[in-house]
């Protein structure tokens, strides 16, 4: 960010939200299996969606003909924050119901058959939560690749942290879709959600390149 030209916040920061920052930092670094990387890649994704609703609010304050699509862009961008701070909850969540399926009895035949829907069940829904991520990513992306076009140019270091956080959520949430897809016994699911990861992958890819292009251009060297 360019100091020269936005004026400081006089509001101070990390206080009362540093202790919740630390606070799942330490559950984070503990030896517990959640939360994990799952619950990460989502944080990554709120911190993009942060930043993007900062630099599109800084944004819309420069020209009137650009207030309108900044404005959107923030306020999506926010809805999106909201969301994925959700989304570090339920991938804990879904991860904690594949052990609980686990943990089910399998003394007979019919207690085996009924842990075996269970952790199906359990493995397919543990892919919803990185899919949501990936989605919401690939939109961060949108906006990150929109606004270091279009946006603030003294904020275009923000713009391309939102981006490089954005990519690092996608790429988490593939991650953990992948690992959770390959104990998923049913075809058609699996072959289903694989096609449609190949196709986001692809369009992060292309975004990505644009970015990279834009980001390198303007600061050569």
């Amino acid at each position: 960010m360019n100091p020269r030209i936005l004026e400081p916040s006089a509001q101070p920061y990390l206080e009362e939200g540093s202790m919740e920052v630390k606070r799942f930092l330490k559950k984070l670094s503990s030896d517990t299996p959640t939360p994990g990387g799952g619950s990460a890649s989502a944080l990554a994704g709120a911190l993009s969606a942060s930043l993007v609703a900062m630099v599109a609010g800084l944004s819309s304050r420069k020209k009137k003909a650009k207030m309108k699509e900044m404005e959107g862009i923030r306020r999506n961008g926010l809805c999106i924050q909201e969301r994925l701070v959700r989304a570090m909850d339920e991938d804990s969540e879904s991860f904690d119901a594949v052990i609980k399926a686990f943990r089910l009895p399998r003394n007979s035949e019919k207690e085996r058959l009924r842990r075996g829907r269970e952790i199906q069940k359990a493995y397919r829904k543990a892919t919803f939560t990185p899919q949501l991520v990936c989605q919401q990513s690939l939109q961060l992306l949108e906006y990150s690749r929109t606004l270091i076009l279009k946006g603030n140019p003294n904020a275009i270091s923000d713009a391309g942290v939102a981006a490089f956080l954005a990519d690092a959520a996608f790429t988490g949430g593939l991650l953990n879709i992948n690992v959770n897809l390959a104990a998923v016994t049913e075809k058609t699911f699996a072959k289903k959600m694989n096609r449609s990861m190949r196709s986001r992958a692809k369009k992060r890819s292309q975004l990505m390149k644009a970015i990279l292009k834009k980001l390198i251009g303007t600061h050569p060297g």
